[in-house]
């Protein structure tokens, strides 16, 4: 991979973190009003803002947001086929951009884990960030913490999910077309 591959795919995959963050935070009904969660918005609204006239919602989840999410994917193939010479096969590549979606979103689940856990190592509490984090992960930490008995105050409900996402990556990887490579 050569510098300018890298530099692209680093602005696509970075940008694409921003775009299924906003999916995340409407689907978990995380509070807009946070200034991390502000700048999310700021960041994707000049172009999911008018995508929205176009395609509407259902219920929580943002369709404009999604589709965005996919073009960003596709956008960072189509440059980097190009700037290789590789030929674009429209079919495969609209496959390798929801896999890559879906994994993306796997991937900021699993640092968001680990950012949440070191956070409660060292913070006080009442950081913007954290509480975003904490809304975002709480929904899925809670089944977890439910069926656990309690540590003597260790949560291990993130080392929980951590292991099941990784146990998921594995799967995944030896039966989803492209998960390994994307």
């Amino acid at each position: 991979m050569n510098a300018f591959s890298f530099l692209i795919s680093t602005v696509f995959d970075l940008y694409l973190m921003v775009v299924v963050l906003r999916i995340w935070l409407q689907l978990a009904r995380a509070d807009f009003y946070n200034p991390f969660s502000q700048f999310i918005v700021k960041a994707t609204h000049p172009i999911v803002g008018p995508m929205r006239r176009v395609l509407p919602s259902f219920g929580s989840f943002d369709t404009a947001s999604f589709v965005l999410a996919i073009s960003v994917v596709v956008l960072k193939f189509v440059i980097l086929s190009l700037m290789a010479g590789a030929a674009i096969n429209v079919p495969s590549l609209l496959l390798i951009s929801l896999v890559s979606v879906i994994k993306e979103a796997g991937v900021l689940l699993f640092w968001m884990l680990i950012l949440r856990a070191i956070l409660s190592w060292v913070s006080q509490g009442g950081n913007p960030i954290e509480m975003v984090m904490g809304q975002l992960t709480e929904p899925l930490l809670a089944p977890i913490r439910r069926i656990l008995p309690p540590m003597g105050g260790l949560d291990l409900s993130l080392l929980v999910m951590m292991i099941i996402l990784n146990f998921l990556n594995i799967l995944l990887a030896q039966y989803v077309p492209f998960w390994a490579s994307v």
